[in-house]
């Protein structure tokens, strides 16, 4: 949610991030006229409260033979006041409903505009070359053994896939090293709960216009989450945190689903868009004016992880309609994809500034005693997409593929992924 006082006071603001995304614009007039509503019944309720307060007073001090009289009087007040709390209730709903609706304002210079909108701030490393034909992914794995498409649809339907042998390895030595990294940077690392509440769904900003993309279970009434931000935003829900030593910052692991509603024939080939994969996401909790800063430190934390493994990836800053209702500003990290000629997005990392503090109701005591919301913010560490890039990048004609040097450690000194050759897995 915005801060209603922004709102009120600096509505231009939010307009023109709303012109930025592409939403509607009038919604926020529509909020400006349920505000003035709320405020105006908010008064008159209390108004007629006093009123009864005071009348109340009257009663008990009146003599008895005036009493009966004054009592059918203060029974039609009580009645105004019951109209009036309903009123209150009616107005604090549609004001609600209005401003929940209106997405996270955008932080100064966020290019407006849709997916094709992003500016490049940044390209690392070379594009690979090679001396032969490149194989894509999915040819790399069958030779290789890292994974299984056909038996992945029998059991589960399109986009399910077994990792199988070197590529069960590889994604956990993803994983771990990605690990390894948040650790030494002071991330708690957590294994995160996939099922969530639909307040804590809601409370992150994605049941909005993205609804369609979440697998729900009405028995239960839970989501399976697509990331572990979802349940990492909502363990310090209705808390105070104390953050005078600094940020609290976890690391969550979890496996993620996605239903990838509206896709239909794009990326359907291999692992790059599936409905289920494992990622290790990292999740910040800042003082509000140290949110920016924070953000580039995750990002700079994504940078170091793919440097290490070769990659040649290009930073994105991403326009303001393809960022989301609850990101103020989102910073991609695509990695070059040799047989496909284009970069493909490995990462993201994103500053939600206050707007799922305040839904989620976490908050810090500021210096004047009274609590005010915190900022988050998230960045993917690591995920199984990037099995696609360290595969077509580090092929080798013969099929086989160079392990980058710094997962090695974590695939017991393994320096070349041999084809198979006939071999099982």
């Amino acid at each position: 949610m915005i801060d209603p006082v922004l709102l009120r006071e600096n509505p231009d603001l939010i307009r023109q991030s709303q012109a930025a995304r592409g939403d509607s614009v009038e919604l926020v007039d529509a909020a400006l006229a349920a505000d003035s509503e709320r405020r105006t019944a908010i008064g008159e309720y209390d108004n007629l409260r006093a009123s009864q307060n005071l009348f109340g007073k009257r009663v008990a001090a009146a003599p008895k033979d005036e009493k009966k009289a004054l009592v059918a009087e203060a029974q039609s007040l009580a009645a105004s006041v019951k109209e009036a709390n309903q009123r209150v209730q009616d107005a604090e709903l549609s004001f609600s409903e209005l401003v929940g609706a209106i997405a996270n304002p955008v932080l100064p210079g966020v290019p407006s505009g849709g997916e094709e909108n992003f500016i490049t701030l940044r390209e690392v490393g070379e594009r690979p070359t090679f001396d032969f034909e490149p194989r894509d992914h999915v040819e790399i794995a069958e030779l290789v053994g890292a994974f299984d498409l056909t038996r992945g649809a029998k059991v589960s339907g399109a986009r399910f896939y077994f990792l199988t042998g070197i590529g069960a390895r590889l994604e956990l030595a993803l994983m771990n090293l990605a690990l390894q990294k948040a650790l030494d940077a002071g991330f708690t690392p957590m294994i995160t709960p996939t099922l969530v509440r639909p307040e804590i769904m809601r409370g992150t900003g994605f049941l909005g216009e993205h609804a369609d993309e979440i697998y729900y279970l009405p028995a239960d009434d839970l989501y399976l989450t697509g990331t572990s931000e979802v349940a990492l935003a909502g363990f310090h829900s209705d808390e105070i945190l104390d953050l005078t030593d600094g940020p609290y910052r976890y690391a969550g692991w979890s496996t993620c689903y996605r239903r990838e509603a509206g896709s239909g024939g794009r990326d359907t080939r291999g692992i790059l868009r599936v409905h289920q994969f494992n990622k290790l996401e990292m999740f910040s909790y800042v003082l509000p004016e140290d949110a920016e800063a924070e953000h580039l430190r995750l990002l700079g934390y994504q940078e170091e992880l793919l440097t290490s493994l070769g990659l040649n990836y290009r930073v994105i800053d991403v326009a303001a309609g393809d960022l989301g209702s609850s990101a103020a500003r989102k910073y991609d990290i695509e990695a070059w994809v040799p047989t496909q000629g284009t970069f493909r997005e490995l990462t993201s990392t994103s500053n939600c500034t206050t707007y799922q503090a305040r839904r989620l109701d976490t908050r810090y005591r500021t210096e004047s005693g009274k609590t005010a919301p915190v900022a988050t913010l998230n960045g993917t560490l690591a995920t199984t997409r990037w099995i696609v890039a360290i595969l077509e990048t580090h092929q080798q004609a013969d099929g086989s593929v160079r392990v980058p040097e710094v997962l090695r450690p974590y695939l017991g000194g393994l320096e070349v992924i041999e084809p198979l050759n006939g071999r099982r897995p």
